[in-house]
């Protein structure tokens, strides 16, 4: 057993573009940055509108379930549609052209 093979050590250039978080890393300038505090400001408020929105939409949702009117009778007014329908038989008038 002679050991495992040993590879030479890679160069400084390889190492420090290996990976992405061994890459040298570039400073940003004040506008960049200030950019950046827009853009993450902006998505913020879109996001805290949005999800009040859906607050307001659910809770409106949940306090008027149910309050809609129907206009059919009770389960013991049966007869009282039955004699609605025989009243509205009325007997055919004549008429008259002069």
């Amino acid at each position: 057993m002679t050991g495992f093979p040993t590879l030479p050590p890679p160069k400084a250039e390889e190492l420090m573009m290996s990976t992405p978080l061994q890459q040298a890393t570039e400073t940003l300038t004040p506008t960049a940055v200030a950019n950046t505090a827009v853009i993450a400001g902006v998505i913020t408020v879109v996001f805290i509108t949005l999800l009040s929105v859906l607050i307001v939409i659910i809770i409106y949702l949940y306090k008027n379930k149910g309050s809609y009117f129907t206009y059919e009778p009770a389960e013991g007014e049966a007869s009282a549609t039955l004699q609605m329908e025989g009243d509205s038989v009325q007997e055919k008038k004549e008429e008259y052209f002069i």
